[in-house]
């Protein structure tokens, strides 16, 4: 699995803490950043790491934010993403299951460290159940095929 990590610059020191549990768990992956703490757009990080996602170039994203919301709607803009805001184990877990989202967004000002650190982990390591839930996905991939 090759993972893209990015955040803007109020998800900096959670960033931090999820580019741990991804070396913990042996994931390659790269970090596009941002390296600042002074204001910076999100979509600037958000669009261009979901991009090389539903390239193939990488597997799976993990976008970090203030609340996770910004990042979440701007990756959702590229075709091919599902883009999951999740702020607990239950929907990270349900997400990969159930959605198979591709791109995971979190919200530095609404979690704490530890709990990130779980949710990447759970949501790394959950499986997409396919079965039932491949023609409710199936209908969002042919409804972007219209657009």
């Amino acid at each position: 699995m090759k993972v893209i990590l990015a955040s803007d610059h109020g998800g900096v020191n959670l960033r931090r803490e999820v580019a741990d549990v991804l070396d913990e768990l042996h994931i390659e992956f790269e970090d596009i950043g941002c390296d600042c703490e002074t204001s910076v757009d999100f979509p600037d990080y958000a669009i261009p790491a979901a991009e090389r996602v539903a390239s193939g170039e990488f597997d799976k994203g993990i976008l970090i934010c203030g609340t996770g919301i910004g990042m979440s709607i701007s990756a959702n803009k590229v075709k091919g993403i599902r883009a999951a805001l999740v702020h607990d184990l239950f929907s990270a877990k349900a997400t990969r299951e159930h959605n198979n989202s591709n791109m995971l967004c979190m919200g530095e000002r609404v979690i704490g460290p530890g709990l990130a650190k779980e949710i990447a982990r759970t949501w790394l390591e959950t499986d997409y159940e396919g079965g039932r839930h491949n023609n409710r996905v199936g209908k969002i991939t042919e409804y972007e095929g219209k657009a």
